[in-house]
């Protein structure tokens, strides 16, 4: 310390801009005052431990920075682990929405072809219960038809009969038919 003093001072007494205004080793010359105002300043710093603690000042500034930074990285990296984790699931989720439309696809498929095997056999009951009824109108106009021509024959065979056939050829037939009865029944 006092050899930095000492070499102020040589500097200072042999600077020509100190030298003009007379000695500078004397209360009267100002920039002597200020010198010696400035060096008792320093000293007081040193004196206060002021330098140590503006050091740990800053120390203790620079570790809650690190210490920040630190946090800000493990939030940072937390923050990714749980994007991926979200883009995992978002792809889980797509997959599974993909599997459901692709099922609820051939579920769709098969209702069709269940539906349409539902309306074939639907079509081919009731194009059998219209051609039932079709035999059955059929067989009922058929027996309707034979019933009035055998209605019409009976009657066109009596008017025949009954203008052609004499009453002795009616009790011959009359005979006949009896014998012919008599010959089936036993």
């Amino acid at each position: 310390m006092r050899g930095t003093l000492t070499f102020v001072l040589t500097l200072a007494m042999t600077s020509p801009a100190f030298a003009a205004s007379g000695p500078f080793v004397s209360l009267k010359n100002t920039n002597f005052v200020v010198l010696l105002a400035f060096l008792l300043f320093i000293a007081v710093l040193i004196y206060l431990k002021v330098p140590s603690l503006l050091g740990g000042m800053l120390d203790k500034r620079a570790e809650g920075i690190k210490s920040e930074l630190d946090e800000a990285r493990a939030l940072r990296e937390e923050a990714q682990t749980i994007l991926a984790s979200y883009e995992r699931k978002m792809a889980e989720v797509k997959e599974q929405a993909e599997k459901i439309v692709a099922a609820a696809k051939e579920e769709a498929v098969e209702a069709a072809e269940l539906a349409k095997r539902d309306l074939e056999q639907s079509i081919v009951r009731r194009i059998a219960a219209a051609e039932d009824q079709i035999a059955s109108a059929e067989a009922v106009a058929v027996r309707e038809v034979r019933d009035q021509a055998i209605a019409i024959a009976t009657t066109a065979a009596a008017q025949v009969i009954s203008k052609q056939m004499t009453a002795a050829q009616g009790n011959a037939l009359i005979d006949a038919s009896i014998n012919e009865i008599g010959d089936k029944l036993h």
